[in-house]
């Protein structure tokens, strides 16, 4: 067991093995072995998608619920080098890149299931997923165009002026609270739209 938890990248492949032993199991106890078709492919977009939004959206309130709130409690001051050096950097990697594979896993699973065009312009009967979706658009673009250069300002990943970080820091924070404000709303609508379509 140490062998593979002590690796994230050996965890994973366990964990990818474990899925396709549970997907062989119960397909030859039910009798009902998976057929790699187009309903298949969808699924298995969506899947990607939920894994992809999980991280995304766990890292945001990660950083919102966690390490915002503790930073000013850590003292002294010169303690908090290890998240801003080390954590902060790598966290900020993992929710850029799950945010832009949430959104387009997203356009791929409403590609896929024929529902894209009707969703982003909000007709009748899909409503609530295209508002999901739109809310999560905004959020991406925050992500990516407001959020990370200001945190690259802040982290010093790239070179800015003290008075440029002061300015960076409410800026990052406030984008990132309007994303975690927004979350709320964007899951409760994807939720919502496959229980009871408005």
């Amino acid at each position: 067991m140490g062998a593979i938890f002590t690796s994230l990248e050996r965890t994973l492949a366990a964990g990818v093995v474990l899925l396709i032993a549970i997907v062989v199991i119960v397909g030859a106890v039910t009798g009902q072995m998976t057929k790699i078709d187009h309903a298949w492919a969808a699924f298995v977009m969506r899947w990607l998608h939920v894994i992809s939004g999980v991280m995304w959206i766990g890292l945001l309130w990660y950083l919102n619920f966690v390490q915002v709130p503790t930073m000013p409690k850590i003292q002294p001051v010169e303690s908090r080098t290890a998240i801003t050096k080390f954590i902060a950097p790598n966290v900020l990697f993992w929710f850029r890149w799950a945010a832009l594979a949430t959104v387009v896993t997203g356009l791929l699973v409403a590609l896929m299931n024929g529902y894209i065009v009707q969703a982003l312009t909000l007709r009748p009967g899909f409503i609530m997923i295209g508002i999901g979706m739109w809310m999560a658009l905004i959020m991406a673009y925050n992500v990516w165009f407001i959020i990370w250069p200001n945190q690259k300002k802040i982290l010093g990943i790239v070179e800015a002026t003290a008075e440029e970080k002061a300015k960076a820091a409410p800026v990052a924070l406030y984008a990132s609270r309007f994303n975690t404000m927004f979350s709320i709303g964007m899951l409760y609508c994807m939720v919502a739209q496959q229980n009871a379509p408005v």
